[in-house]
């Protein structure tokens, strides 16, 4: 669940997106080197109809549009910018990362460009390059602080921790309200097992941010994951608090409470889990173990039922409804069942598993004899 919740972290952190908006983009509205009239007009013309056709949604006809402009007008870097910007709205960051290039090629100290390439490469996983182009664009523009945040997340990437920790630490300098700067603190932090640093960072966030719930399950995260089931289910319930209908949230409270053996209480979170989220595969495997915990086998029958439908590969889930049906005396049933999750684990190169299910399938067969 760490791993998880510094993903999310990570991923609030991207929310920015391409930052070379399109009202800096539609600057290729002015046209510098036509000296024809007619020319000059027609790439007006272009121009208009391009911005006409995005206010539109229609990126393809607008990326054609402005093609086109290019093509009377090659020396003007705002309208290769324009052609990167609506390429990258297509999900097409090689061509986009070519036109940012060009746009570069003729105004090569335009932060905007390098931070809108940064964000390209990044997309087409290019982590390196990506670097490389925010580091370029914190050069032209020591005080842009989405820069920061967007290097400090490829760097993540890079698995280059400290890297990413320090950058987080300039961007909290250059703003010390900046939430996402201390996600992004906090996330380098518990990817180097400085838990204790990481909840310093993540309680500073909450009191940034005290309506995301997202922090809090990262605080509750990051407090389980120092044995603090207390401080973590406050967090928790902080969290459902501020996103009652997150099935995630319910998960975890269960969890908890199942470890603290508050077995009832458990059992109402993954009930409530599974309700708003139905094939939700970690709460229905949750509800199978502490039904068996309860001994209430015949619901637990019910239980990993369900989760074979939901997961019909999963051979632990074979095996847990085959010893539920022997605790009910369907032998017949549970032997079915065990070869079954015999077959999935020898399938799935499981060997251990196998003979697990191999052990418990000759006891059954001899009891059955």
């Amino acid at each position: 669940m760490v791993r998880k919740q510094t993903r999310l972290i990570v991923s609030s952190l991207l929310v920015a997106g391409l930052i070379t908006t399109w009202s800096s983009v539609v600057q290729a509205d002015q046209p510098t080197g036509l000296s024809n009239q007619s020319q000059n007009s027609a790439l007006n013309k272009l121009l208009q109809e391009g911005r006409q056709r995005v206010d539109a949604k229609d990126i393809a006809g607008a990326l054609v549009l402005y093609q086109q402009a290019a093509s009377l007008e090659p020396s003007n870097p705002r309208i290769f910018s324009a052609i990167a910007y609506l390429q990258t709205q297509q999900g097409k960051f090689a061509e986009a990362i070519t036109a940012y290039r060009q746009a570069i090629a003729l105004e090569p100290n335009n932060a905007d460009f390098y931070y809108a390439l940064g964000y390209s490469l990044a997309k087409a996983g290019d982590n390196a390059g990506a670097a490389t182009a925010y580091r370029r664009t914190i050069a032209l523009d020591r005080r842009r602080e989405n820069a920061y945040l967007a290097l400090g997340v490829v760097l993540l990437h890079q698995a280059d921790y400290q890297g990413a920790l320090k950058i987080g630490q300039e961007a909290i300098a250059l703003d010390p309200k900046n939430v996402e700067a201390y996600q992004l603190v906090s996330s380098s932090l518990l990817k180097q097992g400085l838990t204790g640093q990481a909840i310093q960072m993540l309680q500073r966030v909450a009191e940034l941010s005290p309506s995301d719930s997202n922090v809090q399950l990262q605080l509750g995260t990051a407090w389980l994951s120092q044995g603090n089931k207390g401080a973590a289910l406050y967090a928790y319930k902080r969290a459902l608090q501020l996103e009652p209908r997150n099935p995630l949230i319910h998960l975890q409270i269960g969890k908890i409470l199942q470890s603290q053996n508050n077995l009832d209480g458990a059992l109402a979170a993954y009930q409530q889990a599974l309700s708003l989220q139905p094939n939700l595969v970690e709460a229905q495997t949750a509800l199978g173990e502490l039904l068996i915990a309860k001994q209430d086998y015949l619901r637990a029958i019910v239980a990993y039922q369900r989760l074979i439908e939901l997961a019909p590969q999963n051979a632990q889930a074979y095996y847990k409804l085959a010893l539920v049906l022997k605790e009910r005396d369907r032998t017949s049933e549970a032997i079915k069942v065990l070869e079954k999750a015999r077959e999935l684990y020898h399938s799935q190169g499981k060997t251990e598993g196998e003979k697990k299910v191999e052990a418990a399938l000759q006891e059954l067969q001899r009891s059955n004899g």
